[in-house]
């Protein structure tokens, strides 16, 4: 069964919210982390989200997965760039990674790219 991959991201995204009001202190330092970690650098955000989207379908984490290929799209990255960080993925991730690649992977690129273009 597919999943709603732009529902995924926003129960993420509401999910970081309502944690934060209870757990603001642990939330606003998760998210200062992220921040400074896709702070342009030596590399630059699109760069570092293409990174994260290899990360993410290795470590098969369906919620990151979503998220980052969002933050991919939104930072510049093509469909190809992402399929290829993903691919990358799978020479270490084997099976997993291809089966999350060509399924949720793919589907988030489907949805969101039309949001960026």
């Amino acid at each position: 069964m597919k999943k709603d991959v732009r529902e995924m991201l926003n129960d993420f995204m509401n999910g970081l919210g309502e944690l934060g009001e209870t757990n603001g202190e642990n939330v606003n330092a998760f998210m200062g982390l992220l921040s400074t970690t896709y702070t342009e650098g030596a590399l630059d955000t699109k760069t570092k989200e293409l990174i994260s989207v290899g990360i993410a379908a290795y470590n098969r984490c369906e919620y990151c997965i979503v998220f980052h290929v969002y933050k991919a799209l939104e930072a510049g990255a093509m469909r190809a760039e992402i399929m290829e960080a993903a691919m990358v993925s799978v020479a270490f991730g084997g099976g997993p990674s291809m089966a999350y690649s060509v399924t949720l992977l793919k589907d988030a690129i489907d949805e969101f790219e039309k949001d960026f273009n």
